[in-house]
């Protein structure tokens, strides 16, 4: 079995859920429940792939204080197994308010995204996965150590703003194999709110881009071909790592076979039970959960726009 590593940084997820809107400065608002819980993208996804069965390494840094310690010992039972650096500092926490079918969050980063060890790691591996365009910026090296090791890379983006006004991150983000940014990524990336365009800017490099559209599903562009995947019906409460989740589906395929339409498939059914959950991880499905749903995704082909 390949072994997957995926590496950024873990955060402790404060999760408000049954709030009908933001809090207006200077008032209080209360939301009807709170999930306290491990997250960030590299983690989820993690998880998520370990719940599939796939041979998983988490490669991520953990603070000192308190609040770690104990998401650690929730980290460990997720299933991956843990390559992690100690900082003297922390918590890395997010507050993540659910509203409807979306979220607002805030996040305070400390430590470094990835340990010192990963280097060594990768040329135990076949693929690296990285949870945040932020990651590559602040450690680049990753992308020619992955390749020199033999690894394929993907790439989740994960909002950033700074991160996604560097002059570097369009170049970075089309180097990788896999792309997967959501709507509001792929336009800040691409430069247009037309789908099919940021698919043209975004794979132009030969990488597979596939954009988590949310409610209106996913496109995926990969050798000359476009899918189009529709969403299921979805009873959301917390939308907290549902692209997180979507990547671990999507990879779980594209790793298995390099079949879009299965990929999308998979992707859109791990998004779709995420998100009928509270925080990103803290169930999972198993491989034939994810696969019966999957197989009621619509998943449809067509032609590359032909550019005048």
């Amino acid at each position: 079995m390949s072994t997957i590593i995926c590496a950024g940084r873990c955060y402790t997820d404060l999760v408000f859920t049954g709030l009908d809107r933001l809090p207006e400065a200077g008032r209080e608002h209360y939301g009807k429940a709170i999930t306290l819980a491990p997250g960030g993208g590299a983690f989820i996804t993690a998880a998520h792939l370990a719940g599939l069965g796939q041979r998983v390494v988490l490669a991520t840094a953990l603070g000192d204080d308190a609040v770690s310690r104990a998401m650690r010992a929730q980290i460990e039972r997720a299933g991956a197994e843990l390559l992690a650096e100690t900082f003297q500092d922390g918590p890395q926490l997010t507050v993540s308010l659910a509203i409807g079918e979306d979220r607002a969050m805030v996040t305070h980063r400390a430590g470094p995204a990835v340990p010192a060890t990963l280097r060594a790691r990768l040329r135990a591996a076949t693929h690296l996965h990285l949870a945040e365009l932020a990651t590559l910026l602040e450690a680049p090296w990753l992308l020619p150590a992955a390749r020199d090791a033999g690894c394929t890379v993907s790439l989740d983006v994960a909002w950033d703003d700074a991160a996604l006004a560097d002059p570097r991150a369009r170049a970075l983000a089309g180097a990788v194999d896999l792309l997967l940014p959501n709507e509001a990524e792929a336009e800040a990336l691409g430069g247009s709110a037309d789908t099919v365009a940021q698919l043209d800017v975004l794979a132009a490099n030969g990488a597979v881009v596939a954009i988590k559209r949310g409610a209106q599903g996913a496109a995926c562009r990969a050798g000359g071909q476009t899918w189009w995947a529709d969403a299921l019906p979805a009873s959301v409460v917390d939308a907290t790592g549902a692209g997180d989740a979507f990547a671990a589906g999507f990879l779980d395929a594209w790793l298995a076979a390099g079949d879009p339409a299965a990929a999308l498939a998979r992707g859109i059914a791990a998004g779709t039970l995420a998100v009928a959950q509270p925080g990103g991880a803290t169930r999972v499905p198993d491989r034939p959960s994810l696969l019966r749903l999957a197989a009621q995704v619509t998943v449809r082909a067509l032609p590359v726009r032909k550019r005048a």
